[in-house]
């Protein structure tokens, strides 16, 4: 799996959302943007995108993923 293939999973899952994925190999690192992430805890945020990436996981096509979440609003203040 690539870096391109882990940002098309993503977009096509979570809907409203925007993705940039880096890595190789089959660790990656993420930033995921949507309003889906309203009113969840960075908890339930982790836990909503990798459950989008669990069968990627369990292959073994992705072995370890770093992860930031953020809402269009936390996105626009950074």
């Amino acid at each position: 799996m690539n870096a391109g293939e882990v940002k098309a999973l993503l977009e096509s899952s979570i809907p409203n959302c925007e993705v940039i994925a880096e890595g190789e190999g089959c660790n990656f690192q993420v930033v995921v943007v949507t309003s889906e992430f309203e009113g969840l805890s960075t908890v339930k945020r982790q836990q909503l995108v990798y459950s989008h990436l669990q069968e990627a996981i369990s292959s073994g096509a992705i072995h370890a993923v770093t992860m930031k979440t953020y809402t269009p609003e936390q996105i626009n203040k950074l």
